[in-house]
């Protein structure tokens, strides 16, 4: 807070990034510093001649929401940081932000992959995921060098969500939860992603994970469980959980244990913070494939 010369208020707004002054009983935007400061804005005084001097925090002070994982080649750990629209790189026990996302994705960031060339493919859901869904809203995916250049991968997906690509780091599957279908791209030699079909119908699909025959594991919210699907589309398991299908993963040393994760929530709970969940291990026939 400061006292302009005229002796009117001036307090900062930490997220809006904005100085708002107050006189006659009237709250008004004093100065916009949005396009000015990196981060949240915090302590403020104004000088005798009636200068403000601001302080920049350089980062977002709010707690934010990891939502995807993936490993680079070196075992080292990225998440997303889905408000602020950045990766989040894991070592040596300090967090480092790996790629700032903001100025590329247009909504919140959710799930990501990280392939065999350490290219990361990360799910932009093109809208502010804090307001409400708007209807027709599409996102995309954001492409993430080995290099950490960014540059929009693919646009016109509905809710991108879970995303796995093959051994071969050539095919690429996400799961389009506004969708009800997963879709398929082939990734080029300089990461590039190019359409190549929709396939499957799953009610809400989430997290995904590929085996060694071309099926692709599925959570399934809406089902309650979690779907087998060939690489024809055609569905060939199917294994019930005790609450919403959210992620699933083939690890352990044969990689043909899948790991199931599974909430009791709505999407109404789990805006307020309210779910509960659990893991179940199923060994399964065929083993895993790809990343993750």
């Amino acid at each position: 807070m400061g006292f302009l010369p005229t002796g009117e208020t001036v307090v900062t707004a930490m997220f809006q990034r904005s100085l708002l002054r107050y006189s006659g009983g009237r709250v008004t935007t004093y100065a916009d510093l949005s396009n000015v400061a990196r981060g949240t804005i915090d302590d403020m005084v104004i000088d005798g001649e009636g200068r403000s001097f601001v302080g920049d925090l350089g980062f977002d002070l709010r707690p934010d929401v990891p939502a995807g994982m993936g490993f680079l080649p070196t075992g080292e750990t990225v998440v997303t940081a889905m408000f602020q629209r950045s990766l989040l790189r894991y070592s040596g026990g300090r967090v480092t932000t790996y790629a700032d996302l903001s100025n590329v994705a247009r909504g919140t960031i959710d799930d990501m992959v990280i392939d065999g060339e350490g290219r990361s493919f990360v799910g932009d859901l093109g809208f502010d995921l804090r307001q409400n869904v708007p209807a027709a809203a599409t996102g995309g995916l954001v492409l993430v060098t080995a290099e950490g250049v960014a540059r929009i991968g693919a646009t016109g997906l509905h809710f991108p969500n879970g995303i796995a690509v093959s051994a071969d780091n050539c095919s690429l599957i996400v799961a389009e939860s506004n969708g009800d279908c997963l879709s398929q791209f082939e990734i080029g030699s300089d990461g590039s992603l190019t359409f190549r079909r929709r396939f499957a119908h799953i009610g809400e699909p989430d997290g995904i994970c590929l085996d060694r025959e071309g099926g692709v594991w599925v959570g399934a919210f809406k089902e309650d469980s979690v779907v087998r699907v060939d690489c024809e589309g055609h569905m060939t398991d199917r294994i019930a959980l005790p609450g919403r299908g959210i992620a699933c993963a083939l690890g352990g040393a044969d990689r043909r244990s899948l790991f199931c994760i599974s909430a009791q929530t709505t999407h109404e709970g789990l805006a307020r913070g309210e779910s509960t969940s659990r893991v179940d291990m199923v060994r399964v026939a065929i083993p895993g494939a790809g990343h993750p």
